[in-house]
Formats: C-alpha cells, structure tokens, sequence
C-alpha cells in the first residue's frame, strides 16, 4: 500500500463539496487554529452558530462571496495510516476545466451527489471525465443524508444508479464505493454515524486510509522531457553540460542507454544530480538534472527516454479531447499543442466522433465541439513529436491544445485514449429510467 494518496473532490454545485473537504480537514485536526479561529468570526459575522467548514476551502474571495467554488484548491492533510493531496475541483458547469486539471493526477476521485436530487447531469459528466483521465478507483459520496431523515431506500437507490452508470463506463463494481455522509453534522465522514444504523461499510476517512493504491509504475518505460539545459561555464565547472528536468515516467540508472527524441540521437546517462548531490537513480516525479556521456545538441522540448523502449515519434496521431473553450472546434482549426516542455504548431485534420457522456453513445464526424463535450480528434503537428498512448503513460501520453492568438487553453488532449465500439450498453438517467446507447460506450479507466 502507498503511504500517498492523491485523491480529487467533484459534484455539481452545492452539493456541500466544499463542505465535505472542510469536515475532512476539520475532523483531522489538518487546520491550523489562527486559520480556524478565522472560520469561527467568518461564520458568527454570518449568523451562524456552528462553524462554516466550506470557508476552510473556498479561499478566494469571490468564492465566498458566491458560496461556489471556482478554482481547483490543493489541500493537504495527513492521519496515522497515510498521506493525501486533494483536489477540490468546482462543481459549476462552467468550470469543468478545472475539474479535468485537479482529476489528472488523480489515483482516486470522490463526486458527490445531494441526496435529495441523487444522480443528475453533471455528476454523470464529472464520472465520464474521470474515466476518460484514467483514474481507477470512484467514492460516491451521497452527501446531505439528514435531510432526507437517513432514508436507506434513497440511498440504495442512487447507489444503484451510480453503479450502473460508472460501470457502463468501465469500472469493475469493487473500484467504486457509495458512503451516505452529512458534510454539515459529520455522520459517516470519519466518525461512523448511529443515525446509519443499516450502513455496515466503512467512513470516507477509512475508506480513504484502506484503499489500495497503485503507486506510480517505476517499471514503466522511462521518459524525461527536457526543462532546462545547465551551462554553468564556470572556473570551476567550465565543461558542465547538464539536462535538468522532472521524471515523466519510470526510473533512469547511471550506465542506462537514452535516446533524445525527437531527433533519434543516443548516449549514455553518467550521472544524476540534485541539488542534495548525486543519486544513482531516479523515479517518476523526481526532478533531476542528467549527465550524458556525449555533448549532444539538446534542448527543452526534447524528450530523453529509454533507449530499448522508445516513444512513437509522429507528426499525425489520433487524440481524444475534452473541449474547454467557450469558441467551437471545427475541422481545419489551427491550434498549438502542448506536449511535455514541446509546444508546436497543429492542425485538426478531421473530428472522428462526438461522445454523449449521459448516454453513453456517441455522433460519428460531427461538424463540431463545445464547451466541455468530449470527442476523438485526428491531428497533424507541423513538427514530429514523440508520444506515448495515454493508456500506456499518463504523463507522457497527455497533451494541453492552445489558442495561438491569446495562449489560452481549449482543450485536454490524450493521445491514442481508445473509445471502444460497445453496442447496446444501457446507462441511467435522471430520475431512475434508462437510456440505450446507439454507438460507442465510453473508455475504461486506466491503470
């Protein structure tokens, strides 16, 4: 088991997510006593006579003028059993952008859904994003519980739905679990709640300190995109030549044959260095700076990998993307792509489908893309670049689409990502009834 947890918080807005993560914190003991004596005046000046745990969480202050959450928020909090980052992403439609930045790391999501309206629209989105990123494991939190008196039949009714629904989308049955849990009074969030005396499973804080992980694969195929070329030109070190950088992927060793990509050249890693001295190897998520047997023209954008088991270098590729920009796509639309520490011209060549992520089916050659609909896109880069399929590295495997005119994002991309054609999987809908996919159901998690 990690002794890490990298978990993302989602649900439509006012579902209480902003709350939950609070109790999370408060309960804890996570939040400093300045930080919540601040949160008891916050909450009296407001006339309220328990503490609002949401202000804990929604730091900015149109967040709390609002009571929504905007931007993704990244807390930390630790207990005896684990460590864990958390992502509380926004609930609000318009900020499913941000839901797919705090997902994308993700070993583990939480969506929440308000007892009293159970499984609606953007909860199903907020699940299809999370398949889509790959993460493997989902928690539904059905929030709110004391407002319909505790009711099991409720609870077991949006717990099947939920079920239905994430496995349509992939999931084996034991990657998701289903807490009822009242944010605001604490029941079932960690401590266990005697006003769910038919609830025989665990707290969100044990389910969280239990669950298995699957820790960053150091066996994967290594992969180093290049930040940063060191030159110090010193009296002391006139002939340093160092590539400084984060571990994508997998672990390099002193002695390993590389390859620089995208131009196919080769060497030899020398040495690892850091600002704590020299390591004999590295993993996933260090950042290190490589020593090269040869002087070699390197610079940032390139991608030092593993010699024996090199990424595709391509100039055309298939990706599916999830849309984040308020300007449609369209077939022929010029775009930058992001892809590492390597951003380069592109053009989408052709839009190969459109999924319906509440239904689970899909539109083949759609004239378009909007805001937050997901599709597979082919595109062609005016440079080779060397990717992975995203199913195979996540890190190296993922790409960020840019407006050209004004550097903004449009879209989350993931190479390859595979939508595979499952005719006739049923999917629930709002208000218990069930829809019949016409297509293509929507991609499995990922490892």
């Amino acid at each position: 088991m990690s002794d890490l947890l990298r978990l993302a918080t989602a649900g439509s807005v006012d579902d209480g997510k902003s709350t939950l993560v609070g109790r999370l914190l408060y309960d804890t003991k996570s939040v400093l006593a300045d930080t919540l004596d601040a949160v008891h005046r916050a909450s009296a000046d407001r006339g309220l006579t328990t503490p609002d745990l949401s202000l804990l969480v929604d730091g900015l202050r149109s967040e709390r003028e609002q009571g929504i959450t905007i931007d993704v928020a990244y807390r930390y909090f630790a207990t005896p059993k684990r460590s864990f980052v958390l992502a509380d992403t926004p609930g609000h439609v318009q900020y499913t952008r941000n839901t797919v930045t705090g997902a994308s790391t993700a070993q583990l999501g939480v969506l929440l859904v308000d007892a009293r309206k159970g499984v609606i629209e953007q909860t199903r989105r907020h699940a299809a994003v999370l398949a889509l990123l790959g993460v493997p494991r989902l928690v539904l939190a059905v929030n709110k519980i004391d407002l319909v008196d505790f009711d099991e039949v409720t609870f077991a009714r949006i717990a099947k739905e939920f079920t239905a629904h994430a496995t349509a989308l992939g999931y084996p049955e034991d990657a998701v679990v289903e807490i009822p849990v009242s944010a605001l009074a604490g029941d079932n969030v960690v401590e266990r709640s005697d006003r769910t005396p038919w609830y025989d499973g665990p707290t969100l804080l044990e389910h969280l300190e239990t669950v298995p992980v699957d820790a960053d694969p150091h066996d994967a195929p290594f992969r180093f995109p290049v930040q940063y070329v060191i030159r110090p030109r010193t009296t002391e070190h006139p002939d340093y030549r160092g590539y400084a950088g984060q571990v994508a992927a997998g672990t390099v060793r002193v002695g390993d044959d590389i390859t620089v990509l995208p131009a196919g050249l080769r060497s030899t890693v020398t040495g690892i260095d850091t600002a704590d001295g020299p390591l004999d190897h590295a993993t996933s998520g260090q950042s290190v700076t490589l020593l090269l047997a040869h002087d070699l023209d390197i610079s940032r954008g390139d991608l030092i990998a593993a010699a024996a088991v090199p990424p595709k270098v391509t100039d055309e590729f298939d990706a599916t993307v999830c849309w984040l920009s308020d300007k449609p796509l369209t077939p022929g639309a010029r775009v930058l792509v992001k892809h590492g520490t390597r951003t380069v011209q592109a053009i989408v060549t052709e839009l190969r489908t459109r999924f319906d992520e509440q239904k689970l089916a899909s539109t083949d050659a759609p004239d378009s893309l909007t805001l937050n609909e997901i599709g597979q896109v082919a595109l062609r880069t005016a440079e080779p670049i060397p990717v992975d399929d995203y199913t195979r590295s996540r890190r190296t495997g993922a790409f960020l689409v840019i407006d050209a005119a004004d550097g903004s994002t449009l879209a989350a991309g993931l190479v390859g990502a595979p939508l595979p054609e499952l005719d006739g999987v049923d999917s629930c809908t709002e208000g218990g009834n069930t829809a019949q996919s016409d297509s293509h159901a929507l991609v499995s998690p990922g490892p």
